[in-house]
């Protein structure tokens, strides 16, 4: 009997968060859904965490997944930019862990090597990939939504492998594997 489980994949943003879903049967892979949340019109940066947390509690509690796979925030020049990618991050943690979903979170070029062997490939390469991989007949204008679903194909990818990322299975594991992190 073959093991079915569902994947979601997030890529955070405080602009566009885009995700994606997959169903594993067996070893092999099969597209339920890709969207994206478009936070554009909220200046709020306080309101647009507390949507990223409604919508991925939402996806859990619609498509029930098995895991979460979210790409963590990249280093960039502006570290303005990198506290809210990573707020959003955790906002989006947050919402598996209060489900008691497992999260791993993986570094973009990680993601983009397990979809297209390259870890400096364009958005529009990993697209197309994916594209191929899943039998999309379209491609989204934007492609961010791509990207959510990138993270659950490279949480597909990985699975079995002893490191793959930081793995969380609730609120417990989190603490203990960052204990460096709490104040006393």
């Amino acid at each position: 009997m073959s093991k079915e489980k569902i994947i979601l994949g997030i890529d955070p943003g405080t602009t566009i968060m885009g995700f994606g879903l997959i169903k594993v049967v067996g070893k092999k892979m099969q597209f339920i859904q890709l969207n994206e949340l478009d936070l554009k019109k909220y200046n709020n940066h306080y309101l647009k965490l507390k949507l990223i947390f409604e919508r991925t509690v939402e996806l859990i509690d619609t498509h029930h997944p098995d895991e979460i796979a979210i790409e963590a925030p990249f280093f960039g020049k502006n570290v303005q930019s990198m506290l809210k990618l990573g707020r959003a991050q955790g906002v989006a943690m947050a919402a598996g862990l209060s489900r008691e979903v497992p999260i791993t979170e993986y570094a973009p070029k990680k993601i983009k090597m397990a979809i297209t062997g390259n870890g400096n490939a364009s958005k529009e390469q990993v697209a197309k990939m994916l594209q191929s991989l899943l039998g999309l007949k379209t491609l989204p204008k934007n492609l961010d939504s791509m990207d959510g679903l990138a993270a659950a194909v490279c949480h597909f990818y990985n699975e079995g492998r002893v490191e793959v990322g930081k793995s969380y299975s609730g609120w417990s594991a989190f603490v203990k594997q960052n204990e460096n992190r709490i104040k006393k």
